[in-house]
């Protein structure tokens, strides 16, 4: 029982991988409240490591998984052999963490990845029962979300990277699908965590919080391909819904040198006039001025669409995915006007670097709010 001021430690298996990075990333925004205990794969093959792990964890949340293999055997045994060698950790060194266990609505399925998630909640429930310990079994439906693994974590990832790349996707059969947003997802085990439980042990289905057809999510990412990369424009998508999640889930695969996008400038003898954007949103236009050598922003969201259009001056624009120390620099001068778009999840920051004024317009999809700011920093 964490003791009322104490930061609660958590752990996550399967930390490096789609689901678990998300969570680890979305409770970096909960320094407060919660302390993290890294976790590496390698701790599987660990008993040691494995063992300082669970020691070192008020709560673990167990999504560590194989989801695919043409071998479903072997598919099960891994996800089985996960669990039981968790349950070992936990029993070797009487330990006791409170354990969130990520299993799937396929549970109920004739397949034996279902199976491996009803049997290894089965056993955990039985390691809770015989330990007087906690475990909280989420059922959770389809996930989708930027940086998926494409043919592995969801069709939408899958979609999406073929979209990019100039591929025609295939539906090979068009029924309605049950999803959960990965940010939502994460808001759900983060309510778990910090819930304080009076039941020992207990699941429950997750609710999805949208149903599309395969066929409407495809056409939406093939609207979002000729608005966005063919026209340039920024697609109507409305706050807190479905199509801003696909939105972001879709930009995800874009390749980084991507941009800079240059606009067009149109000259005459009056001067110049360049089009910052079109938009089907609504939003804040701001503009900023610059002085040689100062840096602004180094901070990330995890919602919003922004823009950086640098239209006089010359700026020196840094991204990085806040779990990678991979740096990707784009330079933009306001004599050939360009514009950058800052993924979610990517603490981004521009400099001047040039030797006068740095005049740059900032395009965000939601108006600014204090109470609601969508902005962590964090050095790029």
């Amino acid at each position: 029982m964490v003791k009322m001021g104490q930061l609660i430690r958590v752990g996550i298996t399967g930390q490096e991988g789609f689901m678990g990075s998300h969570l680890y990333n979305f409770l970096g925004t909960k320094s407060t409240e919660i302390k993290q205990i890294s976790f590496k794969k390698k701790y599987f093959e660990d008993e040691i490591e494995l063992q300082n792990f669970v020691k070192s964890c008020d709560v673990v949340v167990h999504i560590a998984a194989m989801n695919r293999h043409k071998d479903e055997k072997v598919l099960y045994e891994t996800n089985v052999g996960l669990v039981h060698k968790l349950v070992n950790a936990c029993e070797v060194t009487k330990s006791k963490p409170k354990i969130i266990f990520s299993s799937s609505i396929q549970e109920d399925m004739d397949n034996l990845y279902g199976k491996s998630k009803r049997d290894g909640r089965k056993y955990l429930e039985t390691w809770a029962k015989n330990n007087d310990g906690q475990i909280t079994s989420l059922i959770i439906p389809n996930v989708f979300g930027p940086f998926g693994r494409p043919f592995y974590n969801s069709f939408i990832s899958t979609f999406s990277e073929q979209i990019v790349q100039g591929e025609e996707p295939k539906v090979i059969k068009d029924s309605t699908v049950n999803l959960i947003y990965i940010n939502e997802l994460s808001e759900v085990f983060y309510n778990e965590i910090i819930k304080q439980d009076s039941e020992d042990i207990k699941s429950y289905i997750v609710q999805e919080t949208s149903s599309r057809k395969v066929s409407e999510i495809l056409a939406l990412l093939k609207y979002f391909k000729t608005q966005y990369l063919e026209n340039g424009q920024v697609p109507k998508v409305d706050l807190n819904s479905f199509e801003l999640d696909l939105f972001n889930t879709f930009t995800s695969f874009i390749p980084r040198d991507y941009f800079p996008r240059k606009f067009i400038k149109n000259s005459d003898d009056r001067g110049t006039f360049v089009e910052i954007m079109r938009t089907g949103s609504s939003g804040q236009t701001s503009y900023s001025t610059t002085v040689p050598g100062v840096t602004r922003g180094n901070h990330y969201h995890t919602r919003k669409i922004e823009r950086f259009a640098v239209i006089s001056g010359k700026a020196l624009i840094q991204i990085r995915k806040i779990d990678s120390d991979e740096v990707f620099e784009y330079i933009l001068d306001g004599t050939e006007p360009a514009y950058v778009d800052m993924p979610i999840w990517h603490t981004h920051n521009i400099k001047n670097i040039g030797n006068t004024e740095l005049i740059t317009l900032f395009w965000i999809n939601e108006p600014y709010d204090p109470e609601n700011s969508d902005t962590y920093f964090i050095e790029v």
